[in-house]
């Protein structure tokens, strides 16, 4: 008679455990490919498509991408877990530098400017505070974006034309007027309408004791939908590009983009310094959710400086009934 022993209760439990096992492994890789593919699209440039939209929010994906690299060394899944990290360091190094002031923040003699750009949601910002920030902070040019006719009365009301009394201005009705206040005298005063509708006030500073600066209110086309993706790239690369052999520019406004995409990043690469990057204020929101619209806040708007501008620091405020917060950039811009 042959005799066989029931198995005993560690092999019966032992398929189960490592069934388990096996099936959470397979839960944490599929919990790291989003951030691994995201970290792959960010680093080529490629964002297409409906991902354009999703990608201003890259900062929160960057620190969200810790998590699954902590769950998985807690679990001593090493190969998953050195994945996980490798994938959490690359997101941080396209976003972390914004949080650290640049070392080299251009030029530090010359001549000090403070500029202020202000989006005033279809011309309804509050005029005064805007007004007593240029007061405040001693703001030498302003550019506004969606600016109208009722906006520019409100500001002139609110006494900006004391502070401010030259001007480059093209306001329209809804979102699509830009506008330039000035200090200073400006020349060769025009705007031009981008592709997507929206125009853009520019003008020549001529500074005492400094060279002309070129300023231009910047306002490509939001990227609201799949159709228009195009349109609003093409915007963002049609922006003045900086030009060394040209007059110094400074590009400020509303630009409908964050450093995580790469018209963006290319359009920087021409020769700018962007302002709040360089002193450590570039992962401060400036739209959203002001309104009341449950949306994590993003940096779209930015003052964008030709390298032979210095700038000195940065500070973003609210702004009432905006859904835009303001930048304030202190600036050095080349002697004469």
């Amino acid at each position: 008679m042959t005799i066989t022993s029931a198995p005993s209760a560690g092999r019966a439990d032992g398929h189960p455990r490592r069934r388990r096992k096996a099936a959470l492994t397979v839960l944490f890789w599929l919990f790291i490919l989003p951030f691994l593919s995201w970290a792959v699209i960010r680093l080529g440039g490629w964002e297409r498509g409906p991902v354009v939209q999703l990608f201003a929010f890259t900062p929160y994906v960057a620190a969200a991408a810790w998590l699954p690299a902590i769950l998985a060394l807690a679990t001593r899944r090493w190969t998953v877990g050195a994945v996980a990290v490798i994938v959490a360091l690359a997101l941080a190094a396209a976003v972390l530098p914004r949080a650290i002031p640049n070392r080299d923040k251009g030029p530090r003699l010359g001549v000090q400017l403070t500029v202020m750009t202000s989006n005033m949601l279809f011309g309804k910002a509050d005029a005064t505070a805007i007004v007593k920030l240029v007061s405040e902070h001693d703001v030498a040019v302003l550019a506004v974006q969606e600016f109208t006719t009722e906006g520019k009365q409100a500001l002139a009301d609110a006494g900006l034309g004391a502070l401010l009394p030259y001007s480059s201005l093209a306001d329209e009705p809804g979102a699509d007027g830009s506008g330039l206040y000035s200090r200073y005298p400006i020349t060769s005063a025009g705007a031009n309408r981008n592709g997507g509708g929206f125009m853009q006030a520019y003008g020549t500073l001529q500074i005492p004791e400094a060279g002309p600066v070129v300023v231009e209110s910047a306002h490509p086309l939001a990227p609201y939908a799949r159709s228009v993706l195009g349109q609003w790239r093409e915007d963002l690369l049609a922006e003045p590009r900086a030009d060394k052999s040209g007059t110094p520019v400074i590009l400020l406004g509303d630009f409908n983009a964050t450093l995580d995409h790469a018209p963006m990043r290319e359009l920087i690469a021409s020769g700018y310094r962007d302002a709040a990057d360089v002193t450590g204020k570039g992962l401060i929101g400036t739209w959203g959710p002001y309104d009341g619209n449950p949306i994590p806040p993003v940096t779209i708007d930015h003052v964008l400086v030709d390298e032979r501008i210095g700038v000195r620091g940065t500070s973003v405020h609210a702004i009432p009934r905006s859904d835009h917060r303001a930048i304030i950039a202190e600036l050095t811009v080349p002697a004469s």
